[in-house]
């Protein structure tokens, strides 16, 4: 179902926003978090097809049936991630460039100096315990349903499968640990500097396929979603700095057009199958390892919630205040157990019901996405409300909202990043 799928010198300090500089949280890279989440959560509660014969348990993919690739277009939104993710990064490597320098100048700073390392080690922390928790349940499930005399087979096939978007953790917490050295690049090459983090994955892929350098494909596992990271580091960085955090709209335009027309080109004339995430009888996945049409799609993704940026922000201060708010304090749990959720309910349809899955695709398949969705939402619900504790006390760990700057410095985001989607899910 999914796809299986950290510390440089510290960068030169940045010069302090302006006092007109908008202080709080960023509300923009909250909704891009939040809005990921449910596409992430729906991408994958929409793959749930599975079958038990009373002795093993098969698991496929709804989204493997006719035109079903398409949906995987709009809702493979793990580039819209590792932006927030990138811009979660690159607001705290200007909080902590910050507070060293009120270090330096008041000798009594109220947030301690340190450098990434430590920054980068307070962020393994701070995630390792949601992780914690999500692995001992699991233990203690998988000992459970042993005891209770489910198969051995169905057992290891969920347990398996459950802690899949944990790979997402392992991909962002590198790009985190290299964020400083990224962040000098754009202050230096600007432009030049995302043009070149495109170039690199797709020459990857030219090697894999052109000269059958196959195992030089897993390097795309971090330079492809180093694209996405890296403009939301840049985005961060002009924002914080009092600057236009955006192209030109004709330039977004003019990229989102280009990127959506190679996706079209790559999956038609190339060797890469048209789902953006790993299918049942596929022979390659365009996720694992991500590969070129996954570079377009991460362009025309940045390009289109930059272009909509305002619209996006509205919302979020309208209609979307109250699930964006509630998503950013946990937007980790949901990630972490959402797909927990899913193997509760359909575990208990096949096994304790002895019902069998609607026919995917179909009628009743479509008829039925409601029942089934609110059934997995209300068991999620459940799962959140007892351990969502976790997530914030990582908040206090990683240094929150109320983590006090320096006179002058701007923090427009707590510094969480989000949640993933994708042949995967994500973190924040």
């Amino acid at each position: 179902m999914a796809t299986v799928l950290l510390r440089p010198a510290p960068s030169p300090p940045a010069s302090p926003a302006p006092a007109t500089a908008p202080a709080g949280r960023d509300t923009f890279v909250d909704a891009v978090r939040a809005l990921g989440t449910v596409a992430v959560v729906t991408l994958h509660w929409l793959m749930a097809d599975a079958t038990w014969d009373g002795t093993s348990l098969h698991m496929g993919n709804a989204l493997a049936h006719g035109a079903a690739w398409t949906i995987t277009w709009v809702l493979q939104v793990l580039p819209l991630l590792f932006f927030a993710a990138g811009a979660a990064a690159g607001y705290h490597e200007r909080r902590a460039a910050a507070a060293e320098r009120g270090a330096e100048v008041t000798r009594a700073a109220t947030v301690p100096s340190t450098g990434w390392a430590r920054t980068l080690g307070r962020r393994v922390r701070g995630v390792g315990r949601p992780v914690a928790v999500l692995a001992v349940v699991w233990v203690v499930a998988v000992a459970g349903l042993l005891g209770a005399g489910v198969p051995a087979g169905a057992v290891r096939r969920m347990a398996t499968t459950a802690p899949q978007p944990l790979w997402f953790l392992l991909v962002w917490l590198a790009l985190v640990g290299v964020a400083p050295l990224l962040l000098r690049t754009w202050r230096r090459w600007r432009g030049r500097a995302l043009a070149v983090a495109v170039a690199l994955p797709l020459a990857v892929d030219l090697l894999r396929f052109g000269a059958g350098l196959h195992p030089l494909a897993w390097a795309n596992v971090l330079l492809v979603w180093a694209v996405p990271f890296l403009a939301g580091l840049a985005y961060a960085d002009e924002r914080a700095a009092g600057r236009s955090s955006s192209p030109r709209p004709a330039l977004l335009w003019a990229g989102l057009g280009l990127a959506v027309g190679s996706m079209a080109l790559l999956v038609t004339l190339g060797p890469y199958p048209l789902s953006m995430v790993g299918m049942p009888g596929q022979a390659m996945s365009n996720l694992c390892p991500p590969t070129a049409p996954v570079v377009a799609q991460a362009v025309a993704q940045v390009c289109t919630i930059l272009l909509a940026r305002t619209a996006i922000e509205r919302w979020a201060r309208g209609a979307g205040r109250r699930p964006v708010a509630w998503l950013a304090g946990r937007s980790m749990t949901v990630y972490l157990w959402h797909l927990t959720a899913m193997f509760t309910v359909v575990g208990l349809d096949l096994l304790v019901l002895h019902e069998r899955l609607p026919e995917p695709w179909g009628v009743d398949w479509w008829a039925s996405r409601p029942l089934w969705f609110g059934a997995f939402a209300l068991v999620l619900a459940v799962l959140v409300r007892v351990f969502g504790r976790f997530e914030r006390s990582r908040s206090a760990v990683t240094g929150g909202a109320g983590h006090r700057l320096p006179a002058g410095a701007v923090l427009s985001d707590d510094g969480r990043c989000g949640p993933a989607a994708g042949g995967a899910a994500t973190p924040r």
